[in-house]
């Protein structure tokens, strides 16, 4: 029996496939937010100066999971300062959920952050995005004080590395 497989290796953000995924990212989580797919237009201003040429060192990481060499989901690691880390953009393409894959990245991501000084991954979410919070509970995250504001920040966690 063949055994799939799965890598997550550090990218740039505006690679063919990091792009096409952070667009994925964020049409999943706006359109569950609006409650109807989000348009292109409403997808580019999202990603419009959202930050994301921070996820490369020393400020931070961007990394793109693959299976079997097809990309299917990316996520980031922000330094906040000397010692905590956001996690940030964790997102599995729908065909991929279920073999496997978030808890790899989400690991992976925990190391790269370790590696930039961190000791403490941190990060926010919203209650309607039900299995990425089921994730983080699997992983070890607790529910800690709001250490950021925003309007799609309901919910925050963290870990000890």
């Amino acid at each position: 029996m063949t055994r799939m497989t799965w890598t997550f290796s550090p990218e740039r953000v505006d690679t063919p496939d990091a792009t096409a995924l952070r667009r994925d990212y964020y049409g999943d989580v706006a359109g569950r937010y609006w409650k109807r797919p989000a348009t292109e237009a409403e997808i580019d201003e999202g990603l419009t100066n959202d930050g994301v040429e921070l996820l490369t060192p020393p400020t931070g990481q961007f990394l793109v999971a693959r299976f079997e060499g097809k990309p299917a989901g990316c996520g980031g690691v922000l330094m906040l300062d000397g010692e905590r880390a956001e996690l940030t953009r964790v997102f599995l393409r729908h065909a991929f959920r279920g073999a496997g894959g978030a808890g790899g990245l989400l690991r992976r991501l925990e190391e790269e952050a370790r590696g930039l000084g961190a000791r403490r991954m941190v990060l926010n979410t919203r209650l309607d995005l039900v299995e990425a919070r089921a994730l983080y509970t699997r992983h070890g995250y607790a529910e800690i004080p709001a250490y950021c504001t925003g309007p799609y920040m309901d919910i925050w966690y963290g870990k000890e590395l």
